[in-house]
């Protein structure tokens, strides 16, 4: 059975449905602070037992889409709960 990855449009997101990180580099950074957190991928990756808690929603983006589908696969497969957004806009 193949199993698909969860993602929703950057404009049907709220933040009463979890947290949303963006995971660019912090020179590219696409999320208005009050709405999201930058936190690189390479560093959540490394440092997601650190970061990221298994009872919580995460909302994972990026500006194409690479960085954030590679996170989320990864964070999934650790069993943590998390949506890839896509930008529409």
């Amino acid at each position: 059975m193949v199993k698909y990855m969860k993602r929703i449009k950057l404009s049907e997101y709220n933040p009463s449905l979890g947290i949303l990180i963006d995971v660019q580099h912090p020179d590219d950074y696409l999320i208005h602070p009050t709405m999201g957190q930058n936190i690189y991928a390479d560093k959540l990756l490394l440092n997601y037992k650190n970061i990221l808690s298994k009872n919580k929603r995460y909302y994972i983006v990026c500006n194409k889409g690479y960085l954030s589908r590679r996170v989320v696969a990864v964070l999934e497969f650790y069993g943590y709960d998390v949506t890839q957004v896509i930008k529409d806009y």
